[in-house]
């Protein structure tokens, strides 16, 4: 099995923990590793070695500080179908989307890298006779990602890169379901030529994330998950002090008008709605068709869902893997069965599932749910699984009091040929990432990943300048150096 250890001040380090989390391969049940739950003591001597050096990483010149980025992005590229075959394996996901995962996290890294431009600041010269003002940003200290366990590798991207090149310290805790993979990449952090002590990882479940929720060392907390933890995290970290972004849940509604083109919508859509299993805060869930789409749509949507070939995600042809545990396959199989009892009509039904060569996994094969009532459970809660809820308005402004008639916002997409629909769609809908024939609105790396109502908790996201805006503070200067007090020479 992988050993985990911790990574503190540039040393692998043996967890005191008693207690363990098991990490499971979803698609056989086989145990991977253990991991150790640390809580507030390690937590401590992590953040308090990168307050520490902090302070000198701060005055590191920013071109200096990029240096190790450009080496670690070499790095993920070397070992990048390594570390998604390590994604696929802990986590359930194909290997073809841990590839996928892992892209989206070199791009990150290559952001970062901008940073000489990214963070400069701005200046006027004579706001009043001699006096001249300017506005700069500078590091905040410790940062932290406290990371899920569907993006085993790409959520932590999302933040670190940004936090070290603007001069911040970082600490890692991923999560205890899936953390053979950061393992692996800080292996890579270790060899990219930072200093010892400015990359920290402590593993650990909710001890650890309180102890950073509340320690006084650490002055950004960063987070992605479901929204009870993201509101609970804000709602912690804040009333310490702290910059929160926390991302919440999702249920990410798509309209379908009569005029979108039905081949090419269907199979963008489910692979919105099934790859991962579901398992992401990007993954369609419900369906919206209008007018004279509900009929075709359901047909294709049907026969698609049917034949999607479901297994280990390390074999070829596989399209979807399972769900990450035993917990998650009960929970999602209950509102399936759920929807029915209120009144709704299962047309493909994923519940009961046995792959063949792998009985032992967490699969839950494609689900398609028809005559969703607008106000059950299955149209409001978070599924997190491969279950699409299917409704049906006559009109486009229907749709969008719907798509809009929820507490989460994070996205929502429209198929469809009309362009006056579709801008009158963006326009309207309230979630913070819209996408427009696209089936995963998700935000390239020089774009802040977005995200509305109970789908965030902040001000600034992930990812681009957003990320530059967190990890800094603003320091204006007001300066007047009158004549009389140059020297001459």
């Amino acid at each position: 099995m992988e050993k985990i250890l911790n990574y503190v001040n540039g040393e692998w380090i043996s967890s005191g923990a008693k207690e363990y989390a098991d990490v499971i391969n979803p698609a056989t049940a086989e145990l991977l590793a253990k991991t150790p739950l640390g809580g507030a003591e390690e937590v401590d001597k992590a953040v308090l070695c990168a307050a520490q050096v902090f302070k000198e990483w701060r005055r590191v010149p920013v071109l200096e500080r990029v240096k190790p980025l450009f080496k670690l992005r070499e790095l993920l590229i070397e070992n990048f179908d390594d570390l998604a075959r390590t994604i696929t394996m802990e986590c359930g996901k194909t290997f073809e989307e841990a590839r996928g995962e892992m892209l989206r996290a070199v791009e990150n890294v290559a952001m970062a890298t901008a940073m000489p431009i990214m963070m400069q600041g701005y200046n006027n010269e004579d706001i009043s006779a001699g006096i001249d003002e300017m506005m700069i940003r500078q590091p905040l200290g410790v940062g932290t990602t406290i990371a899920p366990f569907n993006f085993p590798a790409m959520i932590t991207f999302w933040f670190m890169p940004y936090a070290l090149a603007t001069g911040n310290t970082f600490l890692v805790k991923p999560s205890e379901r899936v953390s053979i993979t950061m393992q692996k990449i800080f292996r890579l952090i270790d060899q990219s030529g930072f200093p010892k002590g400015v990359v920290n990882m402590v593993n650990g479940a909710k001890p650890a994330v309180d102890a950073i929720l509340n320690h006084p060392g650490v002055r950004a907390v960063t987070f992605v998950g479901s929204t009870p933890v993201a509101k609970y995290i804000y709602s912690q970290a804040s009333a310490s002090g702290k910059r929160v972004q926390a991302q919440g849940g999702a249920k990410n509604p798509t309209v379908i008008m009569p005029d979108a083109d039905m081949d090419t919508s269907i199979k963008i859509i489910a692979d919105s709605a099934f790859g991962s299993a579901g398992q992401r805060c990007l993954a369609t869930s419900v369906i919206i068709t209008v007018g004279g789409a509900r009929e075709p749509f359901t047909e294709m949507i049907l026969n698609v869902a049917s034949n999607r070939v479901v297994g280990y995600g390390l074999d070829n042809g596989v399209e979807m893997g399972p769900v990450i545990s035993a917990q998650s396959k009960q929970r999602i199989e209950g509102l399936i069965g759920g929807s029915a009892a209120e009144g709704a009509r299962i047309l493909v039904d994923g519940r009961d599932s046995k792959i063949s060569g792998y009985e032992n996994g967490y699969f839950v094969r494609p689900t398609v749910v028809t005559d969703v009532n607008p106000k059950s459970e299955l149209a409001f809660s978070e599924v997190f699984g491969p279950v699409l809820g299917l409704m049906h308005v006559e009109t486009l402004d229907e749709a969008i009091k719907l798509v809009n008639d929820r507490n989460y916002g994070n996205m929502a997409n429209i198929f469809t040929r009309d362009g006056g629909a579709a801008r009158k769609f963006r326009y309207e809908v309230e979630a913070g990432n819209v996408g427009v024939n696209i089936g995963v609105a998700a935000p390239m790396a020089f774009f802040p990943f977005s995200g509305w109502k109970d789908s965030f908790f902040g001000d600034m996201h992930g990812q681009g300048m957003d990320a530059v805006e967190f990890f800094t503070q603003k320091k204006v200067v007001i300066e007047r150096w009158p004549k009389e007090w140059s020297r001459k020479f």
